[in-house]
């Protein structure tokens, strides 16, 4: 049975994991050993658990790291209550052993591996903050998750990267998450706030030299896209991410596509992207609900990757859209 968060052993319990999680972390590449503007190009990623960084932007990552691009990934949560789709990885889950967040940092490795990810950093140190769960769900009361998380506290963390990596593109979630998960609205409020503080001088100079971002990018899933994965999920008859639903409409996510700033096509590293995600069996298995749409879309669906441009100067674009092609697209290198 699972012990109360705020019980001394639920204290001693966590300290317990935190000490298992050191050995966990040496699997993962280290923060970047280079002076950061030595690098033309320098990209920050902000998600809220291991397997984001694949499912929306793994399609960039790769196409960024090809290019020589410094990739730095930030994850604020080791994924601690996400679903376990693999049957014999079910005991790790929160209800049972609860070691699902020290295996999805080795699974996290593996991916960072195979993207080409080479700085990866969990916001506050490993562990830190705890994955939070679907809204409305207990999880989100537990004093130790980042939907509790310290606004001040959870700044300053990313602050600090910032100011080190100097990126001058940053990428991030919308303000309802993508689709209303607490832990990818807070990934956006922490980033936007971060974002701000870094490039002000008066805020915790301690904290590194100041640093603005030129451009700030959330992900976006056309509504246009979306139903077309919708229509391709429901006409494999296959149980699929979207469940029951018949149009976006019933899906409460999505982008107006007239939102959408920029289109980042990828499709010549998709089968890198696709053994990303399997890299995380734990959460996705042989492709689990996505499979449908792996197998009907293929790269037209996960090989480009959409973004809305939040803060800085659109880029020239091209297109039917006149969407941007590049993420840097109009900064100067």
């Amino acid at each position: 049975m699972p012990i109360d968060a705020g019980s001394p052993q639920a204290v001693a319990a966590a300290d317990d994991v935190l000490t298992e999680l050191a050995d966990a972390v040496d699997a993962m590449p280290e923060a970047a050993d280079f002076t950061a503007l030595d690098t033309p190009r320098r990209l920050l990623l902000v998600h809220a658990h291991p397997d984001d960084e694949t499912v929306g932007t793994g399609a960039t990552i790769a196409v960024e790291a090809a290019r020589g691009t410094a990739v730095t990934l930030v994850t604020c949560t080791l994924g601690e209550r996400g679903a376990v789709v693999a049957p014999d990885l079910a005991h790790l889950g929160w209800e049972q052993d609860d070691t699902l967040g020290e295996h999805r940092v080795g699974e996290l490795a593996e991916s960072c591996r195979i993207l080409g990810i080479g700085d990866h950093r969990f916001l506050g140190g490993p562990g830190r903050w705890r994955d939070s769960d679907m809204m409305g769900n207990p999880g989100n009361d537990d004093r130790r998750c980042f939907w509790q998380a310290d606004q001040a506290e959870t700044t300053a963390a990313l602050v600090e990267v910032i100011r080190e990596v100097r990126p001058q593109v940053a990428a991030t979630y919308d303000a309802n998450g993508a689709y209303g998960h607490p832990d990818h609205i807070q990934a956006h409020r922490v980033t936007e706030a971060a974002v701000t503080a870094a490039a002000d001088a008066s805020y915790r100079p301690d904290l590194g030299e100041p640093w603005s971002v030129t451009k700030l990018y959330w992900t976006a899933i056309p509504r246009s896209v979306l139903q077309q994965a919708l229509d391709t999920a429901k006409a494999s008859g296959e149980a699929s991410i979207f469940g029951d639903a018949e149009t976006v409409d019933d899906l409460g996510m999505g982008t107006p596509d007239e939102l959408v700033t920029t289109a980042v096509d990828g499709r010549a590293h998709f089968d890198t992207k696709i053994a990303a995600m399997l890299a995380h069996r734990s959460q996705i298995g042989d492709g689990g609900p996505f499979k449908p749409m792996m197998d009907g879309l293929g790269d037209r669906g996960f090989g480009i990757e959409h973004y809305t441009l939040s803060r800085g100067v659109r880029g020239p674009g091209e297109g039917e859209h006149g969407w941007e092609a590049d993420l840097f697209a109009g900064i100067e290198l």
